[in-house]
């Protein structure tokens, strides 16, 4: 075995399956008596922040960001951990009226605002390269999805909305809002740029923060702020299939950012199908609740970033290998 697999073993296995393994228990086991918007958090914190974080790109030579990579890639499994507790206390071991499920929501919160000041040193670092600014922004969302789990945890009413929009939001920045911006940033690392490029950046920054107040304050807020989301995805989806069918590039890289875009659309079609399926088989939303969830945290989040890990790895590989000649 090379020394190329042997990296790709070691940067797969010790952070993110052990957090694979805790939230397939999570999903399957009765033992965890857990909302579904609870346990997409957990997946998100388990799961989705270790694959982003072997994304990241650092600079050796900058001290202070050296320093908080190292920290953000220490601290992530036990501030999972905690999120975990968190959850648990207030859902399995009869705390949910104390201070406890927030005290311990804190630990998350914290790795959290890590993550956001690396993302602000990424733009600050690379002085306006639009796809650095897009991983950026994304990453600065993390720490507002932080905010709001720990809200949900202290069981706080802001701004007039009730710990359930709390987890709502909280799910929307960990997944949407933070995810599609670092897609769209590590596609422009590897794309011919385009004159639309940074206007799809600048929507993308802007949609999150418009979906958010929507939520809270405004149903048509919410509305344009969705419209404009959807419509940056269909452009990186697109431009992505694109890309893929006219580039030799790593075969399982391939595969996995296919699969993304493929639930993306499912997504799409099933939302234009709902009201002719919800009259026909007598559904609600609820029913398609867990469906889209699944499609797009499973289908279009988690094979995205897989497929980016593994991109990231065959390009490391390339340019080495061209270094080298």
């Amino acid at each position: 075995m090379n020394s190329f697999l042997r990296q790709m073993m070691k940067s797969w296995i010790v952070p993110v399956i052990p957090g694979g393994i805790i939230t397939i228990l999570i999903f399957y086991l009765d033992y965890f008596q857990f909302e579904l918007v609870e346990k997409f958090l957990l997946f998100a914190a388990f799961v989705i922040v270790p694959l982003v974080i072997l994304l990241l790109n650092h600079d050796e030579k900058n001290t202070h960001q050296r320093m908080i990579y190292a920290a953000i890639k220490l601290l992530q499994f036990p501030a999972a951990l905690l999120a975990l507790a968190s959850v648990m206390s207030s859902k399995m071991w009869g705390l949910g009226s104390t201070a406890i499920p927030g005290t311990l929501s804190l630990g998350w919160l914290l790795l959290t605002f890590l993550i956001c000041i690396y993302g602000l040193t990424t733009i600050i670092n690379h002085e306006g390269r639009t796809a650095e600014i897009a991983i950026g922004a994304g990453l600065v969302y993390f720490f507002i999805g932080g905010i709001w789990f720990t809200l949900y945890q202290y069981q706080f009413n802001l701004f007039q909305a009730n710990p359930a929009t709390h987890a709502l939001s909280s799910v929307h920045f960990h997944f949407s809002s933070a995810i599609v911006p670092i897609f769209i940033g590590v596609l422009g690392r590897i794309m011919t740029k385009k004159t639309w490029y940074p206007w799809v950046v600048a929507i993308d920054i802007i949609g999150p923060i418009l979906i958010a107040i929507g939520m809270i304050f405004s149903k048509p807020i919410e509305y344009i702020g969705v419209t404009l989301f959807a419509c940056n995805i269909v452009i990186y989806t697109t431009y992505l299939l694109t890309y893929l069918r006219r580039n030799s590039l790593h075969n399982k890289a391939t595969f996995f950012l296919v699969l993304s875009c493929i639930a993306f659309y499912s997504v799409v079609v099933l939302s234009i199908f709902y009201p002719l399926l919800k009259n026909k088989f007598s559904l609600t939303i609820l029913d398609f609740i867990p469906i889209y969830g699944t499609l797009h945290a499973f289908g279009f989040v988690l094979c995205g970033l897989i497929g980016w890990v593994y991109m990231a790895e065959f390009l490391k590989k390339k340019t080495l290998a061209y270094e080298n000649i």
